[in-house]
């Protein structure tokens, strides 16, 4: 009894020195609202913390003697300044909104940050709903998600391309499908968002091939390292059992961090206004650390950041420390002056290109571009431009409120890169640790997949997600056409619900498939051509790969509500997903179990509604 009377003495003295040096407070607008993401800093110090969702925060390293002037600030309001002493609580601070002006960081050579007055009116916006609780338990190693209500309150001016989806084609008419093999997965984070915070997406938010292409699959390896793999799976359509249903696979070979040559990477990150809520440059700077500490010592990184102009704040350096210092000091403040970043981050690449090395742009933003060339057209024009260096883009979209999801979607297929949305520290370690080599190392470049239906054995077929990664037949041959990257390990999943023709004999070949691909190692394209046979199999027999894809298409095609659903529904989705689940080490296949248990409790509530 005496030791742990010691025992607890001890603990109680280590717990309360080191609380000692802390103070704590909760942030409020003069409503009383909690203000998420206002960052709190020691003056004249680094030493500072950030609210968390209620508002709150606690802030360690004060000097136990004295009291110390903290600096509190947040882009929309009035900075202010209080005493504070270590140990003691301060309370709710109040911050008055200042509609006159606001910081635009402005950066002038080799690190030196600037700022001065913009003055501008502040917009109000409106909330998405509430956060649901999500259904079910949490995935496995699943980390929390940041809230939609983060930050200033800006309108709501989220935009999305217009998506018409694929009908069904007579192969009488046309019986050749060509596209380019996208691999992009934001579509599915940013779902997610949507659902996590109590409202089914927009239907032009969902993207069906970007949810199916969300998750790994157990397909097999090419035989070397220059190769794509193919595999063609064949069964009766889960929500149409007239039909059938064709998954097409192909894969590139996974390859070992230490393996990918060195990197030349340059961080382009906006730092504007929009972007300073707790969703989108706290959690920028918290990816991109993930990023730099997995980063080996021949690979640099270089950082430009733009506002109302943009700027050098780190030449190339492979001191990971340096790197993170340099993120931990940005602000955000000011316009968007997206045009003028993109060519001095290309600019920055090109002076440091590597032969034969991995030269990359990682442009992380809400997209909200709206000084100088900020138009998408223009961006787009900009951005094929600039491709020709040989430089990859990767784009990276954060937060909610003024996602620019079309922009982005284009700059990353313009720019022989790819898209991704990180919504939380979990997506981030997903998409720039544990998927490092796929995300930011392309292995195959314009990758185009072509099917020529028998026509004696399909009367009709329909692509399903895609729809803007469609091209003529003639682009398949032509090797100017430009189509998708594919990274180290990637795997690209297409499926097709296709009607069989009258008489259709399972002796014959349904199609042939072809695949053409330029190895990152330079040369000229490959062509790949293998026949698809009709090796029907009962749904017993059937992968887990096949089942699953085709679960996170019904998903996908019960929350855009598509026409041809047919007899899908909430509870038939789950009993596939769930029995298709399989090994789900990451827990990523349950997380989407969860999901679609949400969407259905919000479309039911929806409905009761009406």
């Amino acid at each position: 009894m005496k030791y742990l009377f010691t025992l607890l003495v001890a603990f109680t003295t280590l717990t309360l020195t080191a609380q000692a040096d802390c103070v704590t407070g909760k942030i409020v607008d003069t409503n009383g609202d909690e203000l998420i993401g206002v960052t709190i800093r020691v003056k004249g110090t680094n030493v500072g913390t950030v609210t968390d969702f209620d508002g709150s925060f606690k802030l360690c390293g004060l000097p136990l003697d004295k009291k110390t002037e903290l600096i509190i600030s947040y882009t929309g309001y009035a900075s202010q300044r209080i005493s504070a002493e270590a140990g003691k609580a301060l309370g709710k601070i109040a911050l008055n909104e200042d509609a006159a002006c606001l910081e635009e960081v402005v950066v002038i050579g080799y690190g030196s940050v600037h700022k001065r007055s913009l003055s501008r009116r502040r917009s109000r916006a409106t909330h998405s709903a509430p956060r649901a609780k999500r259904a079910g338990r949490r995935a496995p190693g699943k980390m929390k998600q940041l809230s939609a209500k983060t930050g200033p309150r800006y309108k709501n001016r989220e935009a999305y391309n217009k998506i018409k989806p694929n009908a069904f084609t007579k192969t009488s008419k046309e019986n050749i499908s060509t596209i380019s093999t996208d691999v992009d997965r934001a579509a599915y984070a940013n779902v997610r968002r949507f659902l996590n915070a109590g409202s089914l997406p927009p239907a032009d938010a969902v993207r069906s091939e970007e949810l199916i292409n969300y998750f790994n699959y157990a397909d097999p390896n090419p035989e070397t390292k220059d190769d794509v793999a193919l595999r063609t799976e064949f069964m009766t359509c889960p929500w149409n059992p007239q039909n059938q249903l064709l998954r097409v696979s192909a894969k590139t070979m996974p390859i070992a961090t230490a393996d990918i040559p060195a990197s030349n990477l340059v961080f382009l990150l906006d730092v504007s206004g929009s972007m300073g809520s707790a969703d989108k440059l706290p959690l920028v700077k918290q990816s991109l650390t993930m990023l730099t500490k997995s980063l080996r010592q021949e690979d640099k990184v270089s950082i430009v950041v733009y506002a109302g102009a943009a700027g050098l704040v780190l030449p190339p350096t492979s001191d990971p420390a340096a790197i993170i210092s340099a993120l931990d000091q940005l602000n955000a403040g000011g316009s968007t002056a997206g045009g003028a970043g993109i060519n001095l981050a290309y600019k920055i690449a090109a002076e440091n290109f590597i032969e034969g090395g991995n030269n990359r742009i990682v442009l992380a933003t809400d997209g909200d571009f709206n000084v100088g060339t900020s138009s998408q057209s223009a961006l787009v024009t900009l951005i094929e431009e600039k491709r020709k260096t040989g430089i990859y883009l990767t784009v990276l979209g954060f937060g909610s409120g003024n996602y620019q999801e079309g922009t982005m979607q284009e700059l990353a297929d313009k720019g022989n890169g790819n898209h991704g949305y990180i919504d939380s520290p979990a997506e981030a370690r997903k998409v720039l640790v544990e998927e490092f080599g796929g995300t930011l190392f392309t292995v195959a470049k314009d990758v185009k997949l072509q099917l020529e239906f028998n026509k004696k054995a399909i009367e009709s077929y329909r692509l399903i997600g895609y729809e803007n990664r469609l091209l003529n037949t003639e682009d398949f041959d032509d090797d100017t056409k430009d189509a998708a990257e594919m990274g180290a390990g990637h795997t690209v999943t297409v499926l097709y619900e296709l009607v069989p023709a009258r008489g259709f004999g399972q002796a014959e070949n349904m199609a042939e498939l072809r695949l053409r691909y330029k190895p990152n190692t330079g040369g000229a394209s490959r062509k790949v051509t293998v026949p698809v046979a009709a090796r029907y199999q009962p749904k017993s027999e059937t992968s887990n790969d096949l089942r699953w894809s085709a679960a996170v298409a019904e998903f996908a095609m019960l929350l855009r509500n598509s026409k041809h659903k047919e007899e899908a529904n909430w509870a038939h989705c789950l009993e596939m997903a769930k029995n298709a689940q399989g090994p789900d080490e990451n827990g990523y296949r349950a997380e989407m179990i969860e999901l679609v248990e949400t969407a259905r409790d919000i479309s039911n509530k929806v409905r009761s509604k009406r």
